[in-house]
């Protein structure tokens, strides 16, 4: 496969990826048109982000790796189970390791290598942390468009890469109104925000990149990054959606939102 095959793909996943930050900015910059907002409107979102990622880990990944392992005459379920364990395995490595903090928790309850990092820190880590995984999925999906149009379409894979960007919007939220309860400044608030969602757009090229370049790498890269997504769901997201005690509204949350992604994909990924 020549360069210019190679790079179109890549190319178009960083756009995605760029876009899905921008909704991270978004959400982090609504610190400037409100004083601030209630616990239970961003548990409510929080639980919408979750919905968003649980629907686009299935209709959106591991559907397509099922699928794509059958054409391609392998075990079904090989690539799909290995691929979405070993996302998990990994990501529950990373967790361990990279030093973050969960919102409304305090720095005293900070999780992975014990640093003297500031609190804004460690709460940007922790959604950096959930948007490693995000990142990863647009660029795997777009990479996967370009090799297997058949099984993954164009159009799927920008429908993730929206879904994915509305739920980012309240992440960004989940940021940058913490930080402003705590003094910060609503500028340095909204940059916090916004530097969260920066490595969206970086696991996008890498992960278009790797299955642009490894195709047999196809299904289980999809169900990698499925595996990644649900462990990010079940270890952070959800937890966090149901700690302000608000925890019926973040679960019809949840529901909203996995049925908006559900919706997006079913309606206009095929």
């Amino acid at each position: 496969m020549g360069f210019l095959e190679t790079s179109r793909p890549v190319f178009t996943a960083l756009l995605a990826g760029l876009f899905t930050w921008g909704m991270t900015g978004v959400g982090a910059a609504t610190i400037f048109a409100f004083k601030t907002i209630s616990q239970k409107i961003l548990d409510v979102m929080l639980g919408f982000a979750a919905g968003v990622m649980i629907a686009a880990s299935f209709w959106s990944l591991l559907a397509p790796s099922i699928k794509m392992a059958t054409e391609q005459g392998m075990i079904p379920w090989l690539p799909a189970l290995s691929g979405f364990l070993l996302g998990a395995v990994f990501f529950r490595g990373l967790d361990n390791i990279l030093p973050h903090l969960h919102p409304l928790l305090p720095v005293e309850k900070a999780e992975g290598i014990k640093t003297p990092w500031p609190k804004c820190t460690l709460l940007v880590m922790a959604l950096t942390i959930h948007n490693i995984p995000e990142g990863l999925a647009v660029g795997v999906a777009f990479g996967s468009a370009a090799m297997n149009p058949h099984t993954m379409p164009l159009v799927s894979a920008i429908a993730l890469a929206i879904g994915i960007g509305i739920q980012n919007f309240p992440e960004g939220l989940a940021v940058s109104f913490p930080l402003h309860r705590d003094g910060f400044t609503k500028g340095k608030s909204f940059w916090y925000g916004l530097l969260s969602g920066v490595v969206e757009p970086i696991a996008a090229v890498f992960g278009a990149a790797i299955v642009m370049l490894v195709q047999p790498l196809l299904p289980y890269a999809l169900a990698f990054a499925a595996g990644a997504m649900i462990f990010v769901v079940v270890e952070e997201v959800i937890p966090e959606s149901q700690q302000g005690g608000n925890g019926d509204l973040a679960t019809m949350g949840t529901m909203v939102g996995f049925a908006l992604m559900m919706f997006l994909d079913v309606a206009f990924g095929k």
